[in-house]
């Protein structure tokens, strides 16, 4: 083999080698335009990316289930004003969460009434100490020191008082505690000085900046000020959801009270709790740890949507849910072979050229 035909030969080689490279690239290239397509325009496709789309992304992202941002008639869990509320404001605010039903039930239907009655019981017996035992009736003073009855008895009952409040709070801690089902969505909540971060590590890992609105462009939208965010914590309704909370810088709080959930944000810490929202609807919250001079302007807006919707949201976004993985595995699939044949000629284009001149 002369000198001329190595060199064809390698030049042969090269342009195969080319070949199964652009081969491999081409389905890595047809998933980023279908990303970019559902990012651009959820629900719909440019007419020259209408070919190399996914069929199961753009059918997911139809009309049917495209993502429209709840209005304000859509706020459900919010403060109110003494004026506003038809309860005067005197209790807590209405609870979209089956723990938070759970608390307001044994706040309404166990502790005020135990409040109430002791605190009456009390007023009473001190109103009648004041008008049995005052100085004018009892010139001369008992000096009875020990009453054994009484002892037992204002030992006994208070035990007996706070077993019985134990009872409903111990259950309503080990609600609050539950680990999430393995199913459950997952979200992180990062607290920054002074604004919110929502990652979502379970669908692609794209991360959602939260800044409160100015008091003027909420009120334009129909808001609350000092509530209102550009930005809202989109969840699915009525699915277990997987808060997780962490801190970028100082300890921050992630409290939303119409949800019964408040848990701290610590740096270099990753705490965890589980929370279903019963309906779809908009829930304000705020930071409730104090962490610097804009502590009271960094507000928590979750937005909670129907399954479709939500996901919807997400392909918005640029992420994926559980039915796109399959189309994306079976892209990385295709892409496999290729890559392997691409491998298969740098090995024979390196023998080639390791191979002794004849």
């Amino acid at each position: 083999m002369n000198f001329g035909d190595r060199s064809m030969r390698a030049l042969r080689m090269l342009t195969t080698l080319c070949a199964a490279m652009l081969a491999a690239l081409a389905p890595q290239v047809a998933l980023s335009q279908d990303a970019v397509t559902v990012t651009d325009a959820p629900g719909t496709v440019a007419p020259a990316q209408a070919a190399e789309a996914d069929v199961v992304v753009t059918e997911a992202a139809g009309p049917d289930a495209a993502y429209e941002p709840l209005g304000p008639e859509w706020i459900k869990g919010q403060p109110t004003s003494f004026e506003d509320d038809a309860a005067g404001s005197m209790t807590f605010q209405d609870q979209f969460s089956s723990n938070g039903d759970y608390a307001l039930w044994m706040h309404d239907a166990i502790l005020l009434p135990v409040i109430t009655i002791i605190s009456l019981f009390v007023l009473g017996l001190l109103l009648w100490v004041i008008a049995r035992y005052r100085r004018r009736a009892n010139p001369v003073p008992s000096k009875t020191t020990h009453n054994t009855l009484v002892e037992v008895v204002w030992t006994l009952v208070p035990v007996l008082i706070l077993v019985g409040i134990a009872i409903p709070s111990i259950t309503l801690l080990a609600r609050q505690y539950e680990t999430p089902p393995e199913e459950a969505v997952t979200i992180k909540a990062i607290g920054y000085q002074w604004y919110w971060g929502y990652e979502y590590p379970d669908n692609g890992g794209f991360e959602v900046v939260s800044n409160m609105l100015s008091n003027s462009e909420a009120i334009a939208n129909g808001e609350p000020a000092l509530l209102a965010v550009d930005n809202r914590m989109v969840v699915p309704a009525n699915t277990p959801l997987r808060i997780q909370t962490t801190g970028a810088d100082v300890i921050h709080a992630f409290s939303v009270p119409s949800l019964w959930f408040k848990i701290d944000a610590v740096p270099g810490r990753l705490n965890e709790r589980m929370l279903t929202i019963d309906e779809p609807g908009i829930y304000y919250g705020q930071c409730s740890e104090l962490c610097g001079v804009k502590h009271g302007f960094m507000p928590i807006a979750v937005e909670a949507l129907p399954r479709d919707k939500w996901e919807a949201w997400v392909r918005s976004q640029g992420g994926t849910v559980a039915g796109d993985e399959p189309a994306v595995a079976e892209q990385a699939d295709t892409a496999a072979p290729a890559a392997d044949a691409a491998a298969d000629t740098e090995s024979e284009v390196a023998g080639e050229e390791a191979a002794p001149a004849v």
